[in-house]
C-alpha cells in the first residue's frame, strides 16, 4: 500500500490550495479514505472522511464550509479543496486508508504534505 499526497505549500489568509493523495497497492474503491493533519505542538487531528463511493462525508467542525473532500476511483485519488485558509490551518497534511488485509484492519498513512498559511 503506498500513498502519496501533494499540493500543500505556502498561502496567504484567505486562499485556496487543493491537496490530492494517490493510493496504490489495494482496491481504492472499497475503502473509505480520511485525511488528518497536525500542527506543530499539536495532537494530530481528523478533517475531513468519504466512504468508499463518495456517499458518506464527515468534517471538522473547524473546517466545515471551508474545506470539501472528494475522491475519483478510477484514479484512485482522494483530494481536500481547502478555500478560506487561515493561518490556523497551517499544518502537515496527511491521508489515511484504513485497509482489511487477512481479516485484521491496518491503517496506512502517506509521508503527508506541508500547508502553511501566512502574510
Amino acid at each position: 500500500v503506498q500513498l502519496v499526497e501533494s499540493g500543500g505549500g505556502l498561502v496567504q489568509p484567505g486562499g485556496s490550495l487543493r491537496l490530492s493523495c494517490a493510493a496504490s497497492g489495494f482496491t481504492f474503491s472499497r475503502y473509505g479514505m480520511t485525511w488528518y493533519r497536525q500542527a506543530p505542538g499539536k495532537e494530530r487531528e481528523l478533517v475531513a472522511s468519504i466512504s468508499s463511493t463518495g456517499a458518506i462525508i464527515n468534517y471538522s467542525d473547524s473546517v466545515k464550509g471551508r474545506f470539501t473532500i472528494s475522491r475519483d476511483n478510477t484514479k484512485n485519488t482522494v483530494y481536500l479543496q481547502m478555500n478560506s485558509l487561515k493561518p490556523e490551518d497551517t499544518a502537515v497534511y496527511s491521508c489515511r486508508a484504513r485497509v482489511l488485509v487477512t481479516s485484521t484492519l491496518y491503517d496506512y498513512w502517506g509521508q503527508g504534505t506541508q500547508v502553511t498559511v501566512s502574510s
